[in-house]
């Protein structure tokens, strides 16, 4: 679990899945919840247990696992996908009663939010995307090639060891492995017109020395036709999240905001 303590934990019934889920902090009225998904190989914890503290003292924030992730249980024939992950991310809050919220997305989390605005539309209020591809020329040739001749050898420890006591099949964990390693080395780009499409108003953050290229980043906020741009000085993927002092503020701030035509 997150380090703050939950008012709420439970398994959705998703698209064949149990999918856990972490209710924080209370709700303000006539604010919608905040929805986070956390990065490839992750955990609510191992992604995001820096932050989630923090966001939930001023607001409503949910966090999940998804497909195979953490508590939840794999389906063994279904690939990973962001698409799919997008659609069980509206799934979920189907069964939770909410019409419409705000996203945060970590890493593959991040292109998992781009897919929601994408395909839900009408789901999402605000955005905001974090250290995230929309496309693989975002990355150096060699973060793609490193997935080429991936082993669970190079599965960072910490998240060797989240999945190990969460999961409730510890024992599949060379294919929890093998099935991210997949979805990246078949990752498809997402069609520049169609985050001309997304009309929420977003948030894009990024590392200057992340895997994601600042670049990137930047080009992502100049397609997204209502965006700001953050690029952390000093900041690597790894942390990225951890950088609570500068996040917080910022997207509480964004969040916080008005904005016209919502």
């Amino acid at each position: 679990m997150s380090s703050s303590a939950p008012s709420r934990t439970g398994y959705a019934p998703v698209h064949g899945l149990q999918l856990y889920y972490e209710v924080h902090g209370t709700a303000r009225p006539g604010e919608p919840p905040l929805v986070l998904l956390h990065g490839g190989g992750d955990t609510i914890e191992t992604s995001l247990g820096s932050l989630l503290p923090e966001l939930a003292r001023h607001r409503q924030v949910i966090a999940f696992e998804q497909q195979g992730f953490g508590h939840t249980a794999d389906i063994p024939d279904r690939p990973f996908d962001f698409e799919q992950s997008a659609d069980d991310t509206v799934a979920l809050l189907d069964q939770l009663h909410v019409d419409r919220a705000d996203l945060l997305g970590f890493s593959n989390g991040g292109t998992i939010a781009l897919q929601v605005a994408i395909r839900h539309p009408q789901r999402v209020r605000r955005l905001v995307v974090a250290s995230a591809f929309f496309a693989r020329e975002g990355g150096e040739p060699a973060f793609w090639e490193m997935f080429e001749h991936a082993q669970l050898t190079d599965m960072p420890e910490e998240l060797r060891r989240a999945y190990l006591e969460t999961a409730p099949h510890p024992e599949n964990l060379q294919s929890f492995f093998d099935k991210c390693v997949q979805r990246m080395r078949e990752f498809r780009d997402i069609p520049r017109d169609a985050l001309r499409g997304i009309t929420a108003p977003a948030l894009v953050v990024c590392g200057d020395a992340d895997v994601v290229r600042p670049e990137h980043a930047v080009e992502t906020f100049r397609l997204l036709p209502r965006a700001e741009l953050a690029l952390l000085p000093g900041t690597d993927h790894a942390e990225l999240m951890k950088r609570t002092g500068w996040l917080v503020p910022m997207i509480e701030g964004f969040l916080d905001s008005p904005a016209a035509a919502e």
